[in-house]
């Protein structure tokens, strides 16, 4: 089924020139899917009314990325269609990148991007549940843990419309507590474990990361529009127990960054999220 093609399509969009290998495709786009722009000339295949990738993913990557720019060996844990992983296996070229995913559906398209990009050989999509003690077995430690937990339990939210997305929504296969229970298990000496959750249930966050014996090292508010409190933090954190001395007794959160702004109250891109699709080799004005 053939795609139409798009203005951004090209090598470069309105002057910006597309940073990154290219991708070299071959891989045929299905009824419902689409192949969408995910990171210079990477992209992403998704479910035209499944789960999408979004800003959680985007971030995440970045952030975790920033604060670890020289990850060798990266593990995503609940991938979904793989964007976090493909996002950080992009920042950091020389990367092995490992990914589970409890959904066949979701892991099937990764596996597609994956291939799209040319990545067969670095980026290893596979199924299975982050719970599992022996997650990883023979590939773990790795030097960046990422992951973009489900906001809330079963229950306190309606369902997604579409049964792919209800995990990226709700806590059906764990939550917050898991993912950091994972990393924890997962981190090679002075890793970091990257994560994202909303801005109301910062506390809830937090406490999960401790539990874990996870120190928050880093945190950065994300506000979707300027005046309206509803958001995202990022967070980056260390097992407490690869800190030098009382570090890890004192230092959680010690660098609480500027909040990004992602739309300004007219509903223009603000610099600030333009900054981090540019650092993402994604046009800035998209």
């Amino acid at each position: 089924m053939p795609r139409r093609r798009s203005p951004e399509d090209g090598p470069s969009f309105k002057g910006w020139a597309r940073p990154g290998p290219v991708a070299p495709g071959g891989v045929a786009l299905e009824p419902g899917e689409t192949l969408d722009g995910l990171c210079g000339h990477w992209r992403i295949f998704q479910l035209e009314k499944g789960h999408r990738f979004s800003v959680d993913d985007l971030v995440t990557a970045w952030y975790g990325t920033t604060w670890c720019p020289r990850a060798g060996r990266i593990a995503d844990l609940g991938s979904g269609i793989g964007s976090v992983a493909l996002l950080a296996a992009w920042r950091c070229p020389g990367a092995v990148v490992h990914t589970v995913e409890a959904q066949e559906q979701s892991l099937r398209l990764a596996r597609k991007s994956v291939q799209y990009n040319g990545q067969e050989a670095r980026v290893f999509p596979s199924l299975g549940d982050l719970r599992d003690p022996d997650l990883f077995a023979g590939e773990a430690p790795f030097d960046l843990v990422t992951g973009t937990p489900p906001y809330w339990p079963e229950g306190d939210r309606l369902p997604a419309a579409h049964a792919q997305a209800v995990p990226a929504r709700l806590e059906v296969r764990g939550g917050i507590a898991d993912y950091a229970l994972a990393a924890a298990q997962l981190l090679a000496p002075g890793g970091l474990f990257a994560c994202v959750f909303p801005n109301d249930q910062r506390d809830r966050a937090l406490a999960a990361l401790r539990a874990a014996d996870l120190l928050c090292l880093h945190r950065r508010e994300i506000i979707f529009k300027d005046g309206e409190p509803y958001g995202l933090d990022v967070f980056a954190a260390a097992r407490r127990q690869d800190l030098p001395g009382d570090f890890g007794t004192r230092a959680e959160c010690p660098e609480v960054e500027t909040p990004i702004l992602i739309r300004r109250t007219d509903g223009t891109v603000d610099p600030g999220i333009a900054r981090v699709r540019l650092a993402l080799g994604f046009p800035p004005g998209l």
